[in-house]
């Protein structure tokens, strides 16, 4: 109980009370599209630049770890997306967005700041390593199969060109890029335009979770029930599932465990459904999804810390 009061009910608190300010009509609808556009364009770009630029690469990218919980994700978006085509009967194009929803999980507005809660900053190395390539793993393959999907017999020319003009023009991707860029080349950073970048950051966590409450207002529990229980089913239950057999296996150290396990057990991100909306498929199951699995995860996360060494 002191799990759930003390580390994810301020998370959750904080996306309620944005929630209930746009439900209430304290917040309008263009002032949530403000405050989100400042918090995924701007402010979570630069925490991940800052983040990226700064990592140890040698010491924090460890293979296991990557392999760890990329192959649980990848194993989501196989599973949602042939049982989206076979056992629901949905189109490609659909499913490759269903099964989107199981592959990007809230990694940022979610596994960041409820790891941090439990297990303090310095235990964030590994959710910044997974986090590093994240956006450009999911986007690569989600925009693939859809491209794939949409233009069947296309060159592989086009195919290339449509996926990379696709994720640079995230700003998650090219602020991730630009840390690289910072990081490998050894390019010294200015105090002054570090701490004008500290004070973006400090902003960029509680902006975005109140901003995603009132995001989730505008969702609502519509479309096929039926596949909006089977993606959550996999992101809160499938990929935590195998990344905790997989971590055991690799024998990975208890921090990354903890990030590897508690980022996987995240609920579908808003990232899933911006990919539905792209593309307008599967926008209702998407959107749902992301709601739906966001309260469940309360529960989900509240029994992985107790598991969790």
């Amino acid at each position: 109980m002191a799990a759930l009061i003390n580390i994810i009910l301020p998370v959750f608190l904080v996306i309620g009370f944005g929630y209930l300010a746009v439900w209430k009509g304290y917040f309008s609808d263009d002032a949530v599209n403000g405050l989100m556009k400042f918090a995924q364009g701007f402010a979570i770009p630069c925490l991940l630049f800052r983040a990226i630029s700064t990592l140890d690469l040698k010491q924090d990218f460890d293979l296991s770890l990557l392999v760890t919980f990329y192959a649980g994700a990848l194993a989501g978006f196989v599973t949602g997306l042939l049982g989206a085509r076979y056992l629901f009967g949905r189109d490609w194009e659909d499913s490759v967005a269903i099964g989107f929803c199981c592959l990007f999980s809230n990694s940022l507005l979610l596994g960041l700041p409820i790891t941090e809660r439990a297990y303090g900053a310095t235990a964030l190395e590994a959710n910044y390593a997974i986090i590093a390539i994240h956006a450009p793993f999911c986007f690569a393959i989600g925009i693939t199969a859809m491209e794939i999907a949409r233009n069947r017999g296309g060159s592989l020319t086009q195919l290339a060109g449509k996926v990379l003009n696709g994720m640079f023009r995230n700003a998650l991707i090219v602020g991730i890029t630009l840390g690289f860029i910072v990081n490998l080349g050894g390019i010294p950073m200015p105090g002054v335009l570090t701490d004008a970048l500290d004070l973006i950051i400090r902003a960029a966590l509680p902006a975005a979770l109140f901003g995603l409450g009132g995001v989730l207002y505008r969702y609502r529990p519509e479309g096929d029930m039926r596949a909006i229980l089977f993606v959550v089913a996999i992101s809160l239950g499938m990929h935590p599932m195998i990344v905790w057999g997989l971590s055991h296996w690799f024998g990975l150290t208890v921090n990354e465990i903890r990030s590897a396990i508690l980022t996987s057990a995240m609920a579908p991100g808003i990232n899933a459904y911006l990919f539905a909306n792209m593309y307008g498929k599967a926008r209702r199951v998407a959107a749902s999804a992301v709601l739906i699995g966001t309260g469940l995860s309360i529960l989900s996360i509240w029994c992985w810390l107790y598991v969790l060494p």
